[in-house]
Protein backbone atom coordinates (compact mmCIF):
# COMPACT_ATOMS: atom_id res chain seq x y z
CA UNK A 1 0.00 0.00 0.00
CA UNK A 2 2.99 2.32 0.57
CA UNK A 3 3.41 2.66 -3.52
CA UNK A 4 -0.18 3.60 -3.28
CA UNK A 5 1.08 6.17 -0.46
CA UNK A 6 3.94 7.44 -2.52
CA UNK A 7 2.06 8.46 -5.47
CA UNK A 8 -0.93 9.98 -3.44
CA UNK A 9 2.31 12.45 -2.09
CA UNK A 10 3.34 13.29 -5.45
CA UNK A 11 0.04 14.02 -6.59
CA UNK A 12 -0.64 15.97 -3.44
CA UNK A 13 2.57 18.27 -4.16
CA UNK A 14 1.96 18.79 -7.64
CA UNK A 15 -1.74 19.98 -7.07
CA UNK A 16 -0.18 22.47 -4.39
CA UNK A 17 1.80 23.66 -6.55
CA UNK A 18 -1.08 24.13 -9.62
CA UNK A 19 -4.02 25.07 -7.34
CA UNK A 20 -2.73 27.09 -4.92
CA UNK A 21 -2.46 29.16 -1.37
CA UNK A 22 -3.37 27.43 1.37
CA UNK A 23 -4.45 30.50 2.80
CA UNK A 24 -7.70 30.15 1.04
CA UNK A 25 -8.35 26.05 2.03
CA UNK A 26 -11.51 25.44 4.11
CA UNK A 27 -10.24 22.49 6.66
CA UNK A 28 -7.06 24.88 7.72
CA UNK A 29 -9.10 27.68 8.07
CA UNK A 30 -11.78 25.98 9.67
CA UNK A 31 -9.34 24.08 12.20
CA UNK A 32 -7.45 27.32 12.92
CA UNK A 33 -10.93 29.16 14.00
CA UNK A 34 -12.19 26.39 16.01
CA UNK A 35 -8.39 26.11 17.91
CA UNK A 36 -9.45 29.56 18.49
CA UNK A 37 -12.38 29.61 19.54
CA UNK A 38 -12.08 26.47 22.23
CA UNK A 39 -8.98 29.06 23.47
CA UNK A 40 -11.29 31.62 23.90
CA UNK A 41 -13.89 29.44 25.57
CA UNK A 42 -11.57 28.26 28.18
CA UNK A 43 -11.33 30.45 31.40
CA UNK A 44 -8.80 29.07 33.56
CA UNK A 45 -5.28 29.65 32.47
CA UNK A 46 -4.03 26.03 34.33
CA UNK A 47 -2.06 23.65 32.52
CA UNK A 48 -4.06 21.10 32.28
CA UNK A 49 -5.98 23.36 30.20
CA UNK A 50 -3.50 23.62 28.07
CA UNK A 51 -3.06 20.02 27.67
CA UNK A 52 -6.95 19.50 26.85
CA UNK A 53 -6.77 22.49 23.61
CA UNK A 54 -3.81 20.92 22.14
CA UNK A 55 -4.11 17.22 23.12
CA UNK A 56 -7.78 17.25 22.07
CA UNK A 57 -7.02 19.39 18.91
CA UNK A 58 -4.16 17.10 17.67
CA UNK A 59 -5.83 14.02 18.45
CA UNK A 60 -9.09 15.06 16.36
CA UNK A 61 -6.87 15.74 13.78
CA UNK A 62 -5.04 12.35 13.63
CA UNK A 63 -7.92 10.33 14.58
CA UNK A 64 -9.59 12.19 10.95
CA UNK A 65 -6.25 10.84 9.31
CA UNK A 66 -6.74 7.37 10.86
CA UNK A 67 -10.14 7.11 8.99
CA UNK A 68 -8.90 8.16 5.66
CA UNK A 69 -6.35 5.27 6.01
CA UNK A 70 -9.24 2.83 6.71
CA UNK A 71 -10.89 3.70 3.70
CA UNK A 72 -8.05 3.49 1.67
CA UNK A 73 -7.12 0.13 2.95
CA UNK A 74 -10.25 -0.85 0.31
CA UNK A 75 -7.78 -0.18 -2.39
CA UNK A 76 -4.90 1.61 -3.61
CA UNK A 77 -6.46 4.07 -5.90
CA UNK A 78 -8.62 5.39 -2.64
CA UNK A 79 -5.31 4.83 -0.76
CA UNK A 80 -3.51 7.28 -3.22
CA UNK A 81 -6.43 9.90 -3.94
CA UNK A 82 -7.33 10.04 -0.01
CA UNK A 83 -3.61 10.80 0.64
CA UNK A 84 -3.51 13.10 -2.35
CA UNK A 85 -6.22 15.22 -1.04
CA UNK A 86 -5.06 14.90 2.39
CA UNK A 87 -1.35 16.33 0.81
CA UNK A 88 -2.76 19.05 -0.47
CA UNK A 89 -5.13 20.65 1.99
CA UNK A 90 -2.21 20.81 4.76
CA UNK A 91 0.93 21.47 2.40
CA UNK A 92 1.78 25.14 2.82
CA UNK A 93 4.61 25.14 -0.07
CA UNK A 94 2.98 27.28 -2.89
CA UNK A 95 1.15 29.53 0.37
CA UNK A 96 4.58 30.30 1.38
CA UNK A 97 6.56 30.64 -1.48
CA UNK A 98 3.77 33.45 -2.88
CA UNK A 99 3.63 35.11 0.90
CA UNK A 100 7.45 35.25 1.20
CA UNK A 101 7.63 36.48 -2.80
CA UNK A 102 5.11 39.59 -1.80
CA UNK A 103 7.21 40.61 1.55
CA UNK A 104 10.42 40.78 -0.62
CA UNK A 105 8.55 42.90 -2.99
CA UNK A 106 7.40 45.10 -0.18
CA UNK A 107 10.37 45.46 1.25
CA UNK A 108 12.16 46.15 -2.15
CA UNK A 109 9.62 48.63 -2.78
CA UNK A 110 9.66 50.00 0.70
CA UNK A 111 6.11 49.17 1.47
CA UNK A 112 6.98 48.31 5.23
CA UNK A 113 3.18 48.19 6.63
CA UNK A 114 2.04 46.07 3.47
CA UNK A 115 5.54 44.14 4.79
CA UNK A 116 4.70 43.93 8.14
CA UNK A 117 0.92 43.06 7.53
CA UNK A 118 2.42 39.78 5.11
CA UNK A 119 4.63 38.82 7.55
CA UNK A 120 2.16 38.83 10.60
CA UNK A 121 0.00 36.12 8.41
CA UNK A 122 3.26 34.03 8.45
CA UNK A 123 4.76 34.57 12.40
CA UNK A 124 3.34 35.54 15.62
CA UNK A 125 6.02 38.04 16.44
CA UNK A 126 5.43 41.20 16.93
CA UNK A 127 5.83 43.53 13.74
CA UNK A 128 4.77 46.84 14.64
CA UNK A 129 7.89 49.34 14.32
CA UNK A 130 10.14 47.13 12.25
CA UNK A 131 12.15 49.06 9.66
CA UNK A 132 13.39 47.55 6.41
CA UNK A 133 16.19 45.27 8.20
CA UNK A 134 14.68 43.51 10.97
CA UNK A 135 11.62 42.93 8.70
CA UNK A 136 14.66 41.11 5.96
CA UNK A 137 15.85 39.29 9.00
CA UNK A 138 12.33 38.39 10.38
CA UNK A 139 10.80 37.53 7.14
CA UNK A 140 13.94 34.77 5.99
CA UNK A 141 13.87 33.80 9.89
CA UNK A 142 10.06 33.08 9.08
CA UNK A 143 10.09 31.00 6.00
CA UNK A 144 13.09 28.97 7.15
CA UNK A 145 10.69 27.81 9.88
CA UNK A 146 7.81 27.42 7.74
CA UNK A 147 9.56 25.52 5.36
CA UNK A 148 10.53 23.05 7.53
CA UNK A 149 6.91 23.39 9.54
CA UNK A 150 4.43 23.34 6.58
CA UNK A 151 6.60 21.11 3.98
CA UNK A 152 9.10 19.22 5.14
CA UNK A 153 7.58 17.76 8.24
CA UNK A 154 4.28 16.88 6.69
CA UNK A 155 6.14 15.42 4.00
CA UNK A 156 7.89 13.45 5.99
CA UNK A 157 5.52 12.35 8.52
CA UNK A 158 3.42 11.96 5.46
CA UNK A 159 5.58 9.19 4.08
CA UNK A 160 6.20 7.20 7.61
CA UNK A 161 2.38 7.83 8.81
CA UNK A 162 0.09 8.47 5.75
CA UNK A 163 -2.87 10.84 6.59
CA UNK A 164 -2.81 10.90 10.29
CA UNK A 165 1.13 11.95 10.04
CA UNK A 166 0.16 14.85 7.41
CA UNK A 167 -2.49 16.00 9.50
CA UNK A 168 -1.22 15.61 12.88
CA UNK A 169 2.13 17.59 12.19
CA UNK A 170 0.19 20.27 10.40
CA UNK A 171 -2.46 20.61 13.73
CA UNK A 172 0.81 20.80 16.06
CA UNK A 173 2.45 23.13 13.94
CA UNK A 174 -0.37 25.52 13.61
CA UNK A 175 -1.51 25.15 17.43
CA UNK A 176 2.05 25.74 18.65
CA UNK A 177 2.06 29.15 16.48
CA UNK A 178 -2.04 29.69 18.30
CA UNK A 179 -0.39 29.12 21.49
CA UNK A 180 2.26 31.77 21.48
CA UNK A 181 -0.33 33.92 22.48
CA UNK A 182 -1.14 32.33 25.73
CA UNK A 183 0.68 32.49 29.39
CA UNK A 184 3.52 30.32 29.33
CA UNK A 185 2.16 28.03 31.38
CA UNK A 186 -0.53 27.52 28.65
CA UNK A 187 1.44 27.24 26.04
CA UNK A 188 4.58 24.58 27.61
CA UNK A 189 2.37 21.25 26.81
CA UNK A 190 2.11 22.28 23.00
CA UNK A 191 5.68 23.46 22.76
CA UNK A 192 6.84 20.15 24.01
CA UNK A 193 4.72 18.12 21.40
CA UNK A 194 5.68 20.06 18.80
CA UNK A 195 9.43 19.67 19.59
CA UNK A 196 9.16 16.18 19.81
CA UNK A 197 6.64 15.24 16.10
CA UNK A 198 9.41 18.08 14.40
CA UNK A 199 12.80 16.51 16.31
CA UNK A 200 13.69 14.82 13.00
CA UNK A 201 12.00 16.74 10.31
CA UNK A 202 13.47 19.74 11.17
CA UNK A 203 16.96 18.12 11.30
CA UNK A 204 16.14 16.66 7.50
CA UNK A 205 15.15 20.13 6.79
CA UNK A 206 18.53 22.02 7.35
CA UNK A 207 20.22 18.64 5.79
CA UNK A 208 18.21 19.58 2.18
CA UNK A 209 19.30 23.25 3.12
CA UNK A 210 22.78 22.33 3.09
CA UNK A 211 22.44 20.68 -0.42
CA UNK A 212 19.72 23.22 -1.89
CA UNK A 213 22.43 25.80 -1.19
CA UNK A 214 24.51 26.01 -4.15
CA UNK A 215 20.74 26.42 -6.36
CA UNK A 216 20.32 29.52 -5.21
CA UNK A 217 24.27 30.60 -5.01
CA UNK A 218 24.54 30.28 -1.62
CA UNK A 219 27.19 28.32 0.31
CA UNK A 220 26.38 24.87 1.26
CA UNK A 221 29.60 25.06 3.48
CA UNK A 222 28.42 28.24 5.05
CA UNK A 223 25.09 26.55 5.73
CA UNK A 224 26.64 23.32 7.56
CA UNK A 225 29.14 25.33 9.66
CA UNK A 226 26.44 27.72 10.85
CA UNK A 227 23.74 24.67 11.24
CA UNK A 228 26.48 22.98 13.72
CA UNK A 229 28.46 26.12 15.15
CA UNK A 230 25.34 28.64 16.03
CA UNK A 231 22.16 26.23 17.35
CA UNK A 232 23.88 25.22 20.33
CA UNK A 233 23.00 27.93 21.91
CA UNK A 234 19.59 28.51 20.97
CA UNK A 235 16.33 27.72 22.77
CA UNK A 236 14.82 25.42 20.73
CA UNK A 237 15.75 22.53 19.92
CA UNK A 238 14.51 22.36 15.91
CA UNK A 239 13.70 25.82 14.90
CA UNK A 240 17.24 27.27 14.73
CA UNK A 241 18.66 24.72 13.05
CA UNK A 242 16.92 25.64 9.63
CA UNK A 243 17.21 29.44 10.44
CA UNK A 244 21.02 28.97 11.01
CA UNK A 245 21.25 26.89 7.54
CA UNK A 246 19.41 29.62 6.37
CA UNK A 247 21.89 32.10 7.47
CA UNK A 248 24.30 30.33 6.43
CA UNK A 249 23.62 29.85 2.98
CA UNK A 250 22.53 32.93 2.03
CA UNK A 251 25.91 34.31 4.44
CA UNK A 252 23.94 36.72 6.53
CA UNK A 253 22.77 37.15 10.13
CA UNK A 254 19.67 36.33 11.67
CA UNK A 255 18.38 36.07 15.35
CA UNK A 256 18.83 38.73 17.72
CA UNK A 257 15.57 40.75 19.96
CA UNK A 258 12.70 39.07 18.99
CA UNK A 259 9.37 40.45 20.25
CA UNK A 260 5.98 37.98 20.99
CA UNK A 261 2.94 39.17 22.34
CA UNK A 262 4.29 36.65 25.11
CA UNK A 263 6.99 39.21 25.77
CA UNK A 264 10.60 40.00 24.37
CA UNK A 265 12.82 37.05 23.72
CA UNK A 266 16.66 37.07 23.62
CA UNK A 267 17.81 34.84 20.50
CA UNK A 268 21.29 33.97 19.81
CA UNK A 269 22.81 35.45 16.85
CA UNK A 270 22.92 32.54 13.60
CA UNK A 271 25.14 32.61 10.71
CA UNK A 272 27.99 34.86 9.83
CA UNK A 273 27.69 37.99 7.04
CA UNK A 274 25.88 40.97 6.71
CA UNK A 275 22.38 42.26 8.08
CA UNK A 276 19.81 40.67 5.42
CA UNK A 277 17.84 42.69 2.85
CA UNK A 278 14.89 42.53 0.22
CA UNK A 279 17.43 40.58 -1.81
CA UNK A 280 17.76 38.03 0.85
CA UNK A 281 14.51 37.34 1.29
CA UNK A 282 13.95 36.62 -2.41
CA UNK A 283 17.08 34.02 -2.31
CA UNK A 284 15.43 32.87 1.16
CA UNK A 285 12.17 32.01 -1.04
CA UNK A 286 14.05 30.16 -4.23
CA UNK A 287 15.89 28.63 -1.36
CA UNK A 288 12.78 27.77 0.45
CA UNK A 289 11.35 26.36 -2.95
CA UNK A 290 14.21 23.92 -4.03
CA UNK A 291 13.88 22.84 0.33
CA UNK A 292 10.78 21.47 -0.56
CA UNK A 293 11.60 20.49 -3.81
CA UNK A 294 13.93 17.70 -2.16
CA UNK A 295 11.60 17.49 0.45
CA UNK A 296 9.17 16.04 -1.63
CA UNK A 297 11.37 13.77 -3.52
CA UNK A 298 12.83 12.81 0.27
CA UNK A 299 9.12 11.43 1.17
CA UNK A 300 8.18 9.81 -2.00
CA UNK A 301 11.14 7.56 -1.79
CA UNK A 302 10.92 6.89 1.99
CA UNK A 303 7.11 5.62 1.10
CA UNK A 304 8.40 3.74 -2.03
CA UNK A 305 11.11 1.83 -0.43
CA UNK A 306 8.65 1.63 3.81
CA UNK A 307 6.25 0.03 0.54
CA UNK A 308 8.86 -2.17 -0.79
CA UNK A 309 10.29 -3.84 2.41
CA UNK A 310 6.29 -4.19 3.26
CA UNK A 311 6.29 -6.74 -0.05
CA UNK A 312 9.33 -8.45 0.79
CA UNK A 313 8.52 -9.54 4.68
Amino acid sequence: MSAARAIGLMLGVAADGVIGDPRTRRPVVLFTRAARELDGQVRTRHPAAGVAWAGGLAGAAVLLGVLTERIGRRGPVLEATGTALTTWVVLGAAGLATQGAELARDLEESRLDSARDTLAGLDPRVADGLDAIPLSRAAVETLAENTSDLVVAPLIWGALAGAPGLLGSRAISLLRKLGRGSPARHRWFIDRLDELVHLVPTRIAAALTVVAAPVVGGSAGGAWRAWRRDTIAHPSPNAGRVEAAFAGALEIRVGGRTVYPHGVEELPVLGIGRNPDAGHVTRAVELSRVVGWLAAVTSVLLAAVAGLRRRTR
